[in-house]
C-alpha cells in the first residue's frame, strides 16, 4: 500500500514538473542551510570538551576594580592557583601558563643551513600542565617532559617545519637541541604532540618550562602582576553546577584579604584600605568548556578563537527561519493549485477512497519531497562545507562534519518537513465535499476560502527576509563605522615592525636611517603598539588639596619616544609633548579619559605617584586627545604615556612604527626590509600595517557579517522561489480574463501591473511588521558595543526597497510572459 502511494506521489510531481522543480530546490536549500548552520553551531559548542575532565576544569578570572577602573580579566597573578589549591579542599590541582613575547627559534643539523623563524605561539607552563589537561602525546611522559629546565615540547608540525618533512619517526626529533633568542639558550626537545585541535580555546606550538622565564619567579609574591592564566581543577565528587560553583566562590573573598595582603602593602596600597575606598579584588571560576562561547566582558588576550554564545542563538533563528520558509513554500503551492487537485479529490472519493486514505496519499507526495530534498542537500553541504570553513574560520571537514548527530537532525528534519509541509495541503484537500467538487463550485470557495492563509504565508516569508535584510545592513554599517570612526590616531600608512629589539644597541640608529628614506616621514619606537597587550597598573594622584580628585586609579601606558605622537598624529589639547629641551624621565602624558577620572581642576603640573615602580612621582606636562587602542566595542581607557628614559617597567618589547608617505607603499617597504638586513642579516623582519591590526579586532564581527548575508541572500531566494511559482500558477489560472482584456483593449504594463498589484501589497505589508521587530533584534546586538551606530529610517528603506524589488522582479516575470501571449490561444476554447 505503501509502495503504492510513492508511486502515485511521483506520477504527480512528474506530471507538475515546475511547481516540482521549485519545491524541491526551495526544500533542499533550506535543508542545505540548516545542516550547514547546525554543523557550525556543533563546532562551537564542542570547543575545549575532548579535554581530560573538562567538566570539572575551570579558568580562574579576576574581576576588578582599582581606581575607579571596573575590569574583568582572564589573566591573574602567579600566586592564586596554589592558593586556591591551599585553603579549599575542593579544588584538586592547578596550572598556569605564561604567554611568552614573539621569540626566533634557531635549529641547524651537521649537514644543513640554519633554519631561524620568528615564532608567536610559544607559552611557558607548570610542569603538570600536560598531565593535567591530556593533550595528546605522539612521544614523550607527559608527568616528566616539562620538569627540567631547557626542555621543550614541540607539536608535529613544528617537528616537521624545523626537522623535515621526512620525519618518519618522531622519536628523530627526541634530543634534538633549538636555540631560543629569547635568551640565546639552548632547548632540548623532550616531548612530540599532535597537533592541537581546532577546537581548543588555548592553541600553542611550543611549551616551556616556566622557571626558564625569570619574571615569573620576579613577582611570585605579586597579587597585582596579573600575567598568568590560572586553571584549577574540583575533586570529582564536588558537584559543578551553577549553585555550587557559585557558593564555592563567596569563600574566596576571606582567603584573596589574607594572601594578597602583603603584595598590597608592598605597592603602597593596604588591601583593608583598598577595599574601603571602593577597590574590588574578587576571583571567580569560569568553566572550561564556557571559555569560547560564554567570556563575553572577559579580557582574554592570549587565548585564541573567542566567540559569543550570542551568534548561536542568531544563527538558530536563522535556521529555523529558513527552514520554515521553505516548508511555506510547498504549502502555499499545494493550496494554490488546490482547484486542480479538488476534483482529484472528488473522483477519489466518489469511487471509494476514504479520507485517511487521501491524507496518507498527500503526506507521501510530502515525504518524497522531503527525501528527495534530504538526498541533495547532503550533496551541496559536502560540496561546500570547505567554502563555508573558509568563510567562518572554522576548521571544519567532511570527517568531523557529519557525525551522528548531524545524520539525526537531518533524519529529523526530513520527517518533521514532511509532516509540517504535508499536513496542511493533506487536511485541507481532503476536507472538501465531492458534490460541491465535481459541480464546480469549489473553484470559487478553493479561491477565496485559502486567499487568506496563503497570503499570510507570502506575509510571513517576507517578513523574515525584511528583517535579515535589515540585520545584514546593520551588521556591515556597524562594522563601517568601526574602520572609519576618528581613533583619535591616524592608522592609515603606518607600518609596524615587531621585535625590534632584535636591533639592540643600533635599534635608534635604524630608526634614524629609515627616517631619511624619501617615502617615509616620520618613524617612533614604543614598547608596545595599538592593539597589543596593554600593560596596565595602579597609579596614585597627587591630592594637592583637592577633594575632588580620585585616591588611585588603574592606568594603561606606553614607553614612547619623542616621535610617537607625530608619528600616529595624536593630538596634545593641553601642555607640550616629549622634547630634547627638557628632561622628561619623571613626566607623563594623561589623554583625556585619564584626566576626567583623577578629576584635578588643571591636570597640567600635577603629580602621579607609581608604587608598582620605585615610587615615582611623575609630572603631567601634557594631555593628549583620547585615543582607542583597542576596539570600539570596549569603553575609552585612561592612558598614561611615559618617556622612554623613564624605565618606568620594562615589558621587554619593542616595536617601531614607520609613517609611509602615500604612493610607492611596496617599493619603500622593500627599502626598509633592505636596510633591516643590513643591519641584522640574521633576524627575520616581521612586519604588519596598524590597519590591518584594527581590522583584526572585528574579525568575528566580520565573519558574522560574511555569514548573515550568505543565509539572509538564500532566505530571499527560497521566499523568491515560492513567490515565482505562485504567481506562475495565478497567472496560469486568470489567462483567460487576461485574454479578454486585452482584446479589449489592455495594455502589457496595465496587464502587469494587475497581476502584481496583490503582491506588492503583501510585501509593504510584510515590511510594516519586520521593521519594529528588526529594530528591536539589532538594538539588542548593538548593545555589546561601547561605540554604536544608531539605527536610522534609511537601513528601513533601504531593507524595505530590496524587498520590493525582488519580488516586483520575481512576479513581473511571470506577469509580462501572461501579458504578451497571444490572447487567440487563451480564447480559442471559449
Amino acid at each position: 500500500m505503501i509502495k503504492n502511494y510513492f508511486k502515485t506521489a511521483w506520477r504527480n510531481m512528474m506530471r507538475n514538473k515546475t511547481s516540482s522543480i521549485i519545491n524541491v530546490s526551495g526544500l533542499s536549500i533550506g535543508i542545505a542551510c540548516v545542516l550547514m548552520i547546525v554543523i557550525y553551531i556543533q563546532n562551537e559548542l564542542s570547543y575545549d570538551k575532548f579535554h581530560k575532565d573538562a567538566d570539572r576544569t575551570f579558568q580562574v578570572t579576576l574581576k576588578g576594580n582599582m581606581g575607579g577602573q571596573e575590569f574583568w580579566a582572564g589573566n591573574t597573578p602567579p600566586p592564586v592557583g596554589n592558593a586556591l589549591v591551599s585553603n579549599f579542599p575542593e579544588i584538586e590541582s592547578y596550572t598556569r601558563i605564561y604567554k611568552a613575547r614573539d621569540i626566533v627559534v634557531r635549529y641547524a643539523s651537521n649537514n644543513s643551513t640554519e633554519k631561524f623563524f620568528t615564532e608567536k605561539n610559544i607559552i611557558a607552563v607548570d610542569s603538570n600542565f600536560l598531565e593535567f589537561f591530556g593533550f595528546k602525546m605522539l612521544i614523550g611522559d607527559p608527568a616528566t617532559v616539562l620538569l627540567k629546565p631547557g626542555s621543550v615540547v614541540i607539536t608535529a608540525d613544528i617537528a616537521k617545519k624545523y626537522f623535515g618533512n621526512d620525519l618518519h619517526n618522531y622519536q628523530d626529533a627526541i634530543g634534538k637541541t633549538i636555540v631560543m633568542n629569547e635568551n640565546k639558550k639552548p632547548f632540548t626537545v623532550t616531548a612530540v604532540l599532535e597537533n592541537i585541535p581546532s577546537q581548543s580555546s588555548l592553541q600553542f606550538d611550543f611549551l616551556m618550562p616556566v622557571a626558564d622565564f625569570p619574571a615569573v619567579k620576579q613577582f611570585s609574591w605579586s597579587w597585582v602582576w596579573q600575567q598568568m592564566i590560572s586553571y584549577v581543577k574540583l575533586r570529582s565528587n564536588i558537584k559543578t553546577d551553577d549553585a555550587s560553583i557559585h557558593e564555592l566562590e563567596t569563600k574566596f573573598p576571606a582567603m584573596v584579604r589574607v594572601q594578597a595582603a602583603s603584595a598590597f602593602k608592598r605597592i603602597g596600597k593596604p588591601f583593608d584600605e583598598f577595599v574601603k575606598s571602593g577597590g574590588r579584588w574578587d576571583l571567580h571560576l569560569l568553566p572550561l568548556t564556557d571559555v569560547h562561547l560564554r567570556s563575553a566582558g572577559i579580557g582574554m588576550p592570549w587565548l585564541s578563537h573567542i566567540s559569543n554564545i550570542k551568534y548561536m542563538y542568531i544563527f538558530g533563528s536563522i535556521a529555523l527561519f529558513i527552514i520554515i520558509l521553505a516548508c511555506v513554500n510547498f504549502m502555499n503551492l499545494s493550496t494554490a493549485r488546490s482547484a486542480k487537485r479538488a476534483k482529484e479529490v472528488g473522483i477519489r472519493k466518489v469511487t471509494g477512497s476514504t479520507r485517511g486514505q487521501l491524507v496518507r496519499q498527500f503526506l507521501a507526495e510530502a515525504f518524497l519531497y522531503s527525501i528527495l530534498s534530504s538526498m541533495i542537500a547532503v550533496v551541496l553541504v559536502a560540496a561546500l562545507v570547505k567554502p563555508f570553513s573558509d568563510i567562518t574560520g572554522e576548521s571544519i571537514n567532511l570527517s568531523v562534519a557529519f557525525t551522528t548527530s548531524v545524520w539525526l537532525v537531518l533524519i529529523g528534519l526530513t520527517i518533521l518537513i514532511g509532516l509540517l509541509a504535508g499536513s496542511y495541503p493533506a487536511f485541507y484537500l481532503t476536507s472538501f465535499n465531492p458534490v460541491t467538487v465535481l459541480t464546480g463550485k469549489i473553484l470559487s470557495r478553493s479561491g477565496k476560502g485559502a486567499l487568506f492563509i496563503r497570503n499570510g504565508l507570502v506575509v510571513f516569508q517576507f517578513t523574515i527576509s525584511t528583517i535579515l535584510i535589515i540585520g545584514t545592513l546593520v551588521v556591515f554599517k556597524q562594522l563601517n563605522f568601526f574602520r572609519n570612526t576618528n581613533m583619535g590616531l591616524d592608522k592609515e600608512n603606518v607600518l609596524v615592525i615587531a621585535n625590534s629589539n632584535r636591533l639592540g644597541n643600533s635599534e635608534e640608529s635604524f630608526r634614524q636611517t629609515i627616517s631619511q628614506l624619501p617615502g617615509v616621514s616620520n618613524a617612533s619606537i614604543a614598547n608596545s603598539i595599538p592593539t597589543g597587550n596593554l600593560f596596565g597598573d595602579g597609579y596614585t594622584p597627587d591630592q594637592n588639596g583637592e577633594e575632588q580628585v580620585a585616591k588611585d586609579i588603574s592606568l594603561a601606558s606606553f614607553i614612547i619616544d619623542y616621535d610617537f605622537i607625530p608619528t600616529l598624529k595624536i593630538q596634545v589639547l593641553k601642555g607640550r609633548n616629549f622634547s630634547k629641551d627638557f628632561s622628561d624621565s619623571l613626566s607623563v602624558i594623561l589623554n583625556e579619559e585619564a584626566a576626567k577620572q583623577i578629576g584635578w581642576k588643571d591636570p597640567i603640573g600635577q603629580r602621579i605617584q607609581y608604587p608598582g615602580g620605585n615610587n615615582e612621582w611623575y609630572t603631567v606636562i601634557g594631555i593628549a586627545k583620547d585615543f582607542n587602542v583597542q576596539s570600539l566595542q570596549t569603553p575609552m581607557t585612561p592612558f598614561a604615556l611615559f618617556h622612554t628614559s623613564s624605565r618606568s617597567y620594562d615589558i621587554g618589547t619593542s616595536f617601531m612604527m614607520v609613517r609611509m608617505k602615500p604612493g610607492d607603499i611596496t617599493n619603500t617597504l622593500s627599502k626598509i626590509e633592505s636596510k633591516w638586513k643590513t643591519f641584522v642579516s640574521g633576524e627575520p623582519f616581521d612586519y604588519n600595517f596598524l590597519d590591518a591590526s584594527f581590522d583584526a579586532l572585528y574579525r568575528s564581527e566580520q565573519r558574522m557579517g560574511s555569514i548573515f548575508s550568505i543565509f539572509t541572500g538564500l532566505s530571499l531566494f527560497i521566499a523568491c522561489l515560492g513567490l515565482f511559482g505562485l504567481s506562475a500558477y495565478i497567472a496560469e489560472r486568470r489567462i483567460k480574463e487576461i485574454g479578454v482584456r486585452k482584446v479589449l483593449g489592455a495594455s502589457v504594463p496595465g496587464v502587469v501591473m494587475l497581476l502584481s498589484k496583490d503582491f506588492l501589497k503583501l510585501t509593504l505589508v510584510a515590511a510594516v511588521i519586520a521593521f519594529p521587530i528588526a529594530w528591536w533584534w539589532m538594538n539588542k546586538w548593538l548593545e555589546d558595543f561601547a561605540y554604536r551606530i544608531n539605527i536610522t529610517w534609511t537601513v528601513f528603506v533601504i531593507a524595505g526597497l530590496c524587498t520590493l524589488l525582488v519580488a516586483l522582479l520575481t512576479v513581473s516575470f511571470q506577469a509580462i510572459r501572461a501579458a504578451i501571449s497571444n490572447p487567440v490561444k487563451s480564447l480559442r476554447t471559449e
